[in-house]
């Protein structure tokens, strides 16, 4: 599996919970979620490694803002990657993140990653760090803060509320475990025999 650096725990904690042993994963950085147009391009160069190594391949990345260019590239391919536009769809599944969404449309959304690395990816990935007026100029259209969570933490939901009253927005919180991810893990595993011929790449 060729995964989302965003994921890396939550897939090595679904292998290990399911014992889907037949499953190795690399994750590629997080860090390209800021530049999403050099995901595919990335995808592909990891693929073009697997190949001579692996005989099945999964990508786990949803669309993740490529446009549909991962899709095209899944196709010619032959490969398969995880159902969704996003992670916050296959986290929530798709008919709750769509009710949340029509519910709301000014949600800012975060995960377990993303609440843990908000400095980073979205304080400083965003130029805010350097540049506060930013701030009201990326979210002051967003009314709400909706932290999709994969475990439960009281520590990690403190520090979503730190993150949502900086953004001087209100915080909702939705215990959705590893929601469609799990499942489809699973079910690649039960699938198909993903294994190496040659060792971890």
């Amino acid at each position: 599996m060729i995964g989302c650096g965003a994921l890396v725990r939550e897939l090595h904690d679904i292998i290990s919970l399911s014992n889907l042993d037949n499953i190795d994963v690399e994750c590629l950085p997080a860090k390209l979620h800021n530049t999403p147009k050099l995901i595919t391009a990335a995808v592909h160069e990891r693929i073009d490694r697997a190949r001579p190594h692996y005989d099945n391949i999964f990508i786990g990345y949803a669309d993740c803002g490529t446009g549909g260019h991962l899709d095209a590239l899944c196709e010619a391919e032959g490969v398969q990657r995880l159902a969704g536009a996003h992670c916050y769809e296959f986290f929530a599944g798709s008919d709750r993140f769509l009710a949340e969404h029509e519910a709301e449309i000014g949600t800012f959304y975060l995960t377990d990653y993303l609440t843990r690395h908000f400095e980073r990816l979205v304080w400083e990935g965003f130029g805010i760090a350097k540049h506060p007026e930013l701030a009201e100029m990326y979210f002051g259209n967003y009314t709400r803060v909706l932290y999709l969570t994969q475990v439960e933490d009281t520590e990690l939901d403190a520090l979503a509320q730190c993150h949502a009253d900086r953004l001087g927005l209100r915080l909702e919180i939705l215990r959705t475990g590893y929601g469609d991810l799990q499942g489809e893990l699973v079910e690649l595993s039960n699938r198909t025999s993903v294994f190496s011929k040659e060792g971890a790449v």
